[in-house]
């Protein structure tokens, strides 16, 4: 039975990105696309670091939509790539067979990043929904729309119908949970250095001058200050 009131663990969760391709990027102006990209990464290597199994699908790789991202691959390299015709993902057999295998052991939180909000996400989301017990949690920060518009309404309407909105970060720290788990706690941080803007930039601060700790990377001599006359 569905329970959003359970948080996101790395026992009950799995992912699928969908149609994380260069042409549906294109389209993107909900969000910055660097951005974007910047954030399916993080969520990715985030997935990779708790184990999560990862689904990824793609619509008309040769004849539209261009090769998945490759930052995208490189994290998730031994994955299958679930090609399909129809925008709605749910249409395709073998992305149900792939959601199957993993709900069937206690995965029925279904993480999802895709483009776009509008259409491929959306479809897919209330179709899964209407035939299953699955639960969706929509990360809206690693999706995209083709307008703002787009991507707020989908939103609003896929919440309405039940769909759970995060971030990617917020799904990272929901893994985690708690930092006393030291398995996990310097991949996230490090993690979190490298795609969390301000929030590893103040990772760093406290390393170096609250803790002092080294610098996380080797640079030339600081020199000067030397006042010009």
């Amino acid at each position: 039975m569905s329970n959003k009131l359970q948080v996101l663990t790395p026992q009950n969760s799995q992912i699928i990105f969908i149609d994380q391709q260069p042409q549906m990027a294109f389209g993107v102006q909900s969000i910055d696309r660097q951005t974007l990209k910047n954030n399916v990464v993080g969520l990715a290597k985030a997935a990779k670091i708790f184990n999560i199994p990862t689904t990824i699908t793609t619509v008309e790789t040769d004849s539209f939509s261009g090769n998945t991202f490759p930052e995208l691959l490189a994290v998730v390299s031994d994955n299958d790539i679930l090609e399909r015709t129809s925008m709605n993902s749910w249409d395709d057999q073998n992305v149900r067979d792939a959601l199957a295998k993993n709900a069937a052991n206690g995965r029925k939180k279904i993480v999802v990043a895709g483009l776009w909000t509008e259409v491929c996400n959306t479809t897919f989301a209330l179709s899964c929904m209407n035939d299953t017990d699955y639960e969706i949690y929509m990360v809206a920060d690693a999706s995209g729309g083709t307008s703002v518009d787009a991507h707020k309404y989908a939103m609003d309407r896929m919440v309405q119908a039940g769909v759970v909105p995060v971030t990617w970060q917020q799904v990272l720290l929901e893994w985690q949970r708690d930092w006393a788990r030291k398995e996990t706690y310097d991949a996230v941080t490090s993690l979190v250095k490298e795609h969390s803007g301000a929030y590893g930039m103040g990772i760093d601060y406290a390393v170096t001058h609250v803790h002092g700790g080294s610098e996380r990377v080797s640079h030339g001599k600081r020199i000067g200050p030397n006042p010009a006359n």
